[in-house]
C-alpha cells in the first residue's frame, strides 16, 4: 500500500487524513522535518511515497491528480509531493539535507518539490484549474481557501477533464456528453479501462462478423454494433483519466486495438460481400494502405517538428502556419478543418450509416474518396509549412525519422557505402528515392504477371531507399520519406496481387499488409512514448520495407508458372512477420520499460 506522510501539526476538524485514506494511502503523522525523514527510511523503496502538509485546503481531486498519476516518478502540488521509486533516491536525499537547513521557503513539501527537481529529476506538476490546492498561513487564509473549495464541484471538474482536450466534432458533441458517465459507472463498479478496451474490441469483432454475412440485418446490426464499440473506445480512455488507472498495458491495448478493429470490419465488408458476388477485397485494402500512409504523414511530420527551432531568417514561423493559427481563431472553422479530414468519428460514424443502408462497396467508394481528401489536404498544408518556415532540425527528430523509414539489412549496406564517398549528396537521393518508388508501381502496373521488368525497378528502389537515408534526415521534406516508404510497399503488394488474378491473392495480401502496419504502428507508439524504435535485429528479421518489396516482386516471377501458389506465399510471409512482430510487441508493452501512456489526441 502506497504511503503519505503527513507533516506537522494535526488541525483540528480537517478531514484531510480521512481524504488520503479514501485515495488509498496509509497515513502516518510526522511533526518535524527529522521525524519526515526517519519516516521515509521505513517506508520500502519500491512503494509510491508522499508527503504532505498537514495544514493543506484543497479539492480530493487535487490531492489525486498528485498523488495517484501513475505516468510520473514526481508530481506536485501546492503542499503535496508524491514519488514512485524512480524518483525515491532524490526524495530521502532531499529530506535529509532539508534536516540541517531549509531548502527555500514555503510548506515543507514544496520546499521537497523543489530539491528534488534541483537535483535532475523532472517534477510533474497538473494543471488545476479551478481545483484549489494551499497551504494557509493564517486562519483567514484558511477560510478563504476553504469557501473557494466549497464554491467548486471537483467531481463536476472530474468529470469534465476525463474528456480529451482535443477530439473530433462527432466524439465531442455526440459521444462525450455521455460516454463520460458511462466511465463513472465502470470505475464506481471497479472496472478497469483495459477492460473496457476489451469490450470495445469484442464488439467490433462481432460487429465484423455480422458484416461478413452479407445480409441487410448483419449489415444494420453491425453498424449500430461498431457505434456501440466506439462509445466503448471513448470511455476507456475517459475512465484511465477519470481514475488515473494508466498502465504500460493500457497504452499497448490503446495503440493496437483501433487499428485491429477497423481493419477487422474492412475485413468483414469484404466477406459480407462476397457472399453477394461482389469482389471488393482491393477497395478494402486501398483504404486500408490511404488509411496507414496518412496517419504516416502525421506522425512523420510531427516527429520532425515538434522540436525544431527557427533560424533567424524565419523567427516567426512559416505564413502557412500563421493563416492556420488565424482560421482557429474563428471557432467555426476549427470544426470545419477538423471534420473535411475525417477522424476517426466521423469516420466510423460514416461506416455505420452507409453500411445499414447501402453496399460495402459504396462504403469502400465513401471512405477511400473521404481519406483521400483529407490526405491530400493535411499533407498539402504540411509541405507548404516545410517549405516556407526556416527551422533547424534536432538530431532526435533525424533518428526518429530514421526509425520510422523501417530501412532493413539491404538499405543500411547501401547507406553505409556511400557514406564513404567523399562528395555524396543526400537530397538527390532523396528525389530519386520518391521517383524510383513511382516507376516501381508503374512497372508493376504495367508489367504482365511473372514479368521480370518489377524485379529491376524493385533494386533500383532498394538502392535508392538506402541511399535517401545515408545521411541525417534534416532536410525541410525529408519527413516524407517514411510515407513514401510505406505507400511504395503496400501497394506495390495490392498491385501484384490484384495482377495475380488468383483466388485468395487478396485476402492474403491484406492480411501481409495488416501485419506489416500493425509492425510499423507499433513503431511509431514506441517513438511517442520517449523508449524508441524497435530493436534492429527486429527490422533485420523481416527484411525492412525495401528487402519485401524486392522479395515480393521475386516472388510474383517466380510464381508466375504457378499464380495460385502466390496467395500461399504472401500468407506463409504475413504470419511469419505477424509472429515475429506480434512477440516482441506484446514482450515489450508488457515490460517496465514501456511506456504508461500516449496518446491525447484523436487520431486521424
Amino acid at each position: 500500500m502506497p504511503t503519505v506522510i503527513l507533516t506537522g501539526l494535526p488541525v483540528p476538524g480537517s478531514a484531510l487524513a480521512d481524504e488520503l485514506r479514501s485515495l488509498g494511502f496509509e497515513v502516518h503523522p510526522a511533526a518535524t522535518p527529522s521525524d519526515t525523514a526517519a519516516a521515509l527510511a521505513r517506508v520500502p523503496a519500491d512503494q509510491r511515497v508522499a508527503v504532505v502538509d498537514g495544514e493543506f485546503v484543497g479539492h480530493v481531486h487535487a490531492l489525486r491528480l498528485a498523488l495517484t498519476d501513475p505516468r510520473f516518478d514526481a508530481c506536485a502540488v501546492t503542499g503535496a509531493l508524491a514519488v514512485q521509486p524512480g524518483a525515491r533516491a532524490a526524495l530521502d536525499r532531499a529530506a535529509e539535507l532539508d534536516v540541517s537547513a531549509p531548502v527555500g521557503h514555503g510548506p515543507y513539501p514544496d520546499r521537497l518539490a523543489a530539491a528534488v527537481e534541483a537535483a535532475g529529476t523532472p517534477v510533474h506538476r497538473p494543471e488545476l484549474g479551478t481545483l484549489v490546492a494551499a497551504v494557509p498561513a493564517t486562519i483567514a487564509e484558511r477560510a478563504t481557501a476553504a469557501a473557494a473549495v466549497a464554491a467548486v464541484d471537483d467531481e463536476a471538474v472530474r468529470l469534465r477533464t476525463a474528456v480529451k482536450s482535443r477530439d473530433g466534432f462527432f466524439t465531442t458533441f455526440f459521444i462525450s456528453p455521455y460516454s463520460r458517465y458511462i466511465a463513472r459507472w465502470c470505475a464506481r463498479r471497479g472496472l478497469t479501462p483495459n477492460q473496457v478496451t476489451t469490450a470495445s474490441l469484442i464488439t467490433a469483432l462481432i460487429a465484423a462478423a455480422c458484416a461478413a454475412t452479407g445480409d441487410r440485418w448483419g449489415y444494420v446490426a453491425s453498424g449500430v454494433l461498431l457505434l456501440v464499440s466506439f462509445v466503448l473506445d471513448c470511455t476507456d480512455g475517459q475512465l484511465a483519466r477519470y481514475s488515473l488507472q494508466y498502465s504500460t498495458m493500457g497504452a499497448w491495448l490503446d495503440a493496437t486495438f483501433d487499428r485491429a478493429k477497423e481493419y477487422s470490419f474492412y475485413a468483414g465488408l469484404a466477406l459480407g460481400a462476397a457472399c453477394n458476388g461482389d469482389d471488393v477485397w482491393a477497395l478494402a485494402l486501398g483504404a486500408m494502405i490511404l488509411m496507414t500512409c496518412r496517419h504516416v504523414v502525421d506522425f512523420a511530420f510531427n516527429e520532425a517538428n515538434h522540436d525544431a527551432t527557427a533560424t533567424a531568417t524565419s523567427p516567426s514561423g512559416s505564413p502557412t502556419a500563421a493563416l492556420s493559427a488565424k482560421l482557429d481563431s474563428v471557432g467555426w472553422t476549427v470544426w470545419v478543418r477538423r471534420m473535411i479530414i475525417l477522424p476517426i468519428g466521423e469516420r466510423w460514424a460514416m461506416i455505420a450509416v452507409l453500411i445499414a443502408f447501402t453496399t460495402p462497396r459504396i462504403v469502400f467508394y465513401a471512405l477511400i474518396v473521404g481519406c483521400a481528401f483529407g490526405a491530400l489536404y493535411t499533407t498539402a498544408g504540411r509541405v507548404l509549412r516545410s517549405l516556407t518556415r526556416k527551422a533547424r532540425r534536432t538530431d532526435r527528430a533525424a533518428r526518429a525519422l530514421g526509425d520510422l523509414t523501417d530501412t532493413g539489412p539491404l538499405g543500411e549496406l547501401i547507406a553505409g557505402g556511400l557514406r564513404r564517398l567523399p562528395h555524396y549528396t543526400a537530397p538527390a537521393f532523396m528525389v530519386s528515392g520518391v521517383g524510383s518508388a513511382v516507376m516501381l508501381l508503374i512497372a508493376a502496373r504495367e508489367a504482365s504477371f511473372g514479368s521480370s521488368l518489377p524485379i529491376l525497378f524493385a533494386g533500383l528502389y532498394v538502392f535508392t531507399a538506402g541511399a535517401a537515408v545515408a545521411q541525417p534526415l534534416k532536410a525541410p521534406l525529408d519527413w516524407l520519406l517514411p510515407p513514401v516508404f510505406r505507400a511504395a510497399e503496400y501497394t506495390t503488394v495490392l498491385i501484384l496481387a490484384a495482377k495475380a488474378d488468383v483466388p485468395g491473392a487478396l485476402p492474403a495480401a491484406f492480411g501481409l499488409v495488416a501485419a506489416v502496419a500493425y509492425h510499423h504502428y507499433d513503431t511509431v507508439y514506441r517513438i511517442r512514448g520517449g523508449t524508441g524504435a524497435p530493436p534492429h535485429w527486429l527490422v533485420r528479421t523481416i527484411g525492412g520495407h525495401e528487402g519485401r518489396v524486392l522479395l515480393i516482386t521475386v516472388l510474383a516471377s517466380v510464381l508466375a508458372s504457378r499464380a495460385v501458389d502466390f496467395p500461399v506465399a504472401l500468407t506463409a510471409l504475413a504470419v511469419f512477420v505477424a509472429l515475429v512482430v506480434l512477440v516482441e510487441s506484446i514482450r515489450f508493452w508488457v515490460s517496465s520499460g514501456a511506456p504508461a501512456v500516449h496518446d491525447e489526441g484523436e487520431p486521424a
